[in-house]
This record gives C-alpha cells, structure tokens and sequence, in this order.
C-alpha cells in the first residue's frame, strides 16, 4: 500500500503525537489521532508555558544531528501556520570547568561546529548581571538557542495536521492497541474498534496503563516549575537568555515571555515517582520549594526567593534516560516514542518526523541507533 493511503492511528496527540500527525498528514497518509482529552492540555509534559530549546547538549552530543533536524522542521512549522512557537533569545549553560555535562558541552560544540560564545567572569558580571557564577566556572552562550511555548505548540501542531487532513478524536482514552495476524493494528477506545494499518503510540506518563507488558520500564515522575519575580526591572534592552546551572545546583530557567517573570525547573533527582498518572498530586508543599531557593539565592541574587506561581506536571524517565523510539518487539506495525526523560520537546518535530518514516517505510534515514528500541535489551 503507497503512504498516500496508508490509515495510521496517533495514540495520544501531545508532544510527539501531534507532531507525528502533522508529518504523517503531509505525506498524504490517513491520520486518526486520540488523545484523553484534548491536544495542549496541562495534565501531562507539555505544560508550564516555555522549554528551552538549544543547540548544544548536556548529557549525550548524538543528539546534536537530531537537533538540526528538528531546527529546520521548527523553521517550517512556524512558516506553514504564523505562528511564533519558539523564540531564538540564545542560552547560557554554565558549571564548573571539569563538570561532566560541561565536558560533554565543549566535546559536542568541537565536533559539531556549533555557534557558540565562551564568556568569562568579568564579562558575565557586566553583561550577565543577573548571574552570579563561581571560580572556577565555565559559561558558553549557545547562539542558537531560546525557548518554545508548549501549549501553544502542541495545539498549534494538531490544527496543522486536521488542516491537512487528519482527524483527532479528542476525549477519547485508547484502552488496547493491539497487532492484527498478518499486518495492521486495532485500537479500542470505550465506544468502538477500529483497525489501522500502523499506529504511532506516544502516550506520555500513560505508557504503563495503555502497554502494561512493555519489556522496558518507563518510570513516571512529578516535575516541578516555579516563577519568580525580579527585584528590580530589567533595562529594556537587557539581554534575557535561557540558562541551565550544572554542578552541584543544577537547575535551569527561562525568562517569561511576558519579561516579568522568570521560570526555573530542577533535575529528575528533586522529581517525586508517581504511581498514577491519573491520580497527579497538584499541590506543591513547602518543602519542595528548599531547592529553588537555594539555586536562587547562590546563583540568581536578582530574583525574589519567594515564587508567585507554581505548576506541577508528569514526565516518563527510562534507566539510561534515553528514550524508547521504535517498533514494539514483534510488531513493526505499532511505533512507540515514549521515556523522554524530561529532554524532548526541543526535538519533537524530528521525532515525529522520523515516527512517520517508520510508520510508512519501516525506516529512517535519521541517526537513532542509540535510542531505537530494535536491538535493546529489556529492563
């Protein structure tokens, strides 16, 4: 069967959902999309209302060829639909020196080319105020870089792909997705079953629930994000960059785009395990907020300790926190992106992208050896 045909299910259209509708829907292919409730929700990954994009990579620089992908596909969703989803405002990764993830920072900007700027101390406290940093630290600006609007992202993507020709199915839980004996998938909602040609399965912090004997373990935590308000205003034209701490307090922040406030998020080892993503605990206790105060008053002498908002949401972790993108074992008919381990929106229009080549080729020519589930030995 051509692609220009083939019927293709989008089990949860949120992050890599509706970017894989979109990409599958461009093609040509027949796209149902489902989702629990409704794409842009903030019951998942994809709220908090920012996520830094950037070029350079703390934890593992394959993503760097990823990124690219992602850079271009980012370029043209904003050109087919007007809006602005990402904000190029560049990024400031900053540790100390001999930090792992800062090694990890300047091996990828050598051997990728990167554009970059490595600042030094004095010239942090003038042009960077804001900052405090220590001896001994490094601090590059990632030039390309900035941050992209999750919300509006995610319902932005899924306008594009019905535009297209997708149908999504909103408030509408998938129970079982399962193979059909000689090819195709059957997915089964509370009110009907129907049959596809290939699914494309991306059910978040739900992955448990919806492939309850999946052989890897996708671990589901609550992550916290926290706005402050400065002291003082910032100059007009002060420059307002995305920013990530590594060391021992690492953390990373946002300026709003309302340029009032400053968002500030924390590793997965400050993150609470949920046992159910149906059952997410909203509420922030005073405790939790121990970290971000103590981030904000060694690092960001600017910013009032005290938050004025908090927002809580769900993200899936796997062991080696690289995410499972791939076939299901013995059924190349459904392909799962799922355990993105808190580093996936930045890269979302490449997965869907290449959820679409699976989908419709059964193959990519983008590099994914290092997170494909083929080959990957079970938890």
């Amino acid at each position: 069967m051509s692609a220009a045909r083939k019927r293709v299910a989008v089990v949860g259209v949120g992050t890599m959902g509706s970017q894989a509708a979109w990409r599958l829907a461009a093609r040509g292919a027949e796209v149902v999309g489902y989702d629990r409730y409704a794409p842009g929700h903030d019951r998942s990954a994809a709220g908090g209302e920012t996520r830094v994009f950037r070029s350079v990579q703390t934890h593992d620089g394959r993503y760097v060829p990823l990124v690219r992908h992602a850079d271009a596909l980012w370029k043209q969703l904003q050109a087919e639909t007007g809006r602005e989803l990402r904000r190029l405002t560049g990024a400031l990764v900053m540790g100390p020196a001999d930090d792992p993830e800062i090694r990890t920072v300047m091996d990828g900007i050598a051997e990728h080319g990167l554009d970059h700027e490595v600042i030094d101390t004095e010239a942090m406290a003038k042009r960077f105020p804001q900052f405090r940093v220590d001896d001994g630290d490094l601090v590059v600006l990632d030039s390309h870089a900035g941050f992209i609007r999750p919300e509006l992202t995610v319902q932005t993507t899924a306008r594009r792909a019905e535009e297209l020709g997708a149908r999504i199915r909103r408030y509408t839980p998938v129970r079982e997705v399962t193979p059909v004996a000689g090819g195709g998938v059957e997915i089964r909602t509370d009110t009907d079953t129907e049959r596809f040609d290939a699914a494309v399965v991306t059910p978040g912090p739900w992955v448990g629930d919806l492939l309850p004997d999946l052989p890897w373990e996708v671990s589901v935590y609550r992550a916290i994000s926290a706005w402050f308000l400065p002291h003082e205003d910032h100059p007009a034209d002060a420059e307002r960059p995305a920013f990530i701490r590594c060391g021992d307090i690492p953390f990373y922040g946002i300026p709003s785009p309302d340029g009032l406030t400053v968002k500030l998020g924390l590793p997965q080892p400050h993150h609470k395990p949920v046992d159910d993503p149906n059952r997410l605990n909203r509420t922030v206790a005073p405790e939790e907020l121990e970290a971000f105060t103590t981030a904000v008053r060694r690092h960001l002498p600017g910013l009032n300790p005290d938050p004025v908002r908090l927002s809580v949401f769900m993200e899936g972790y796997t062991d080696s926190t690289r995410p499972l993108v791939g076939p299901l074992p013995g059924c190349d008919d459904i392909v799962l992106l799922a355990g993105f381990s808190g580093q996936g929106f930045k890269i979302s229009p490449a997965m869907g992208d290449i959820a679409a080549d699976l989908a419709l080729e059964g193959r990519t020519s983008q590099p994914i050896d290092f997170i494909t589930t083929s080959g990957r030995s079970a938890a």
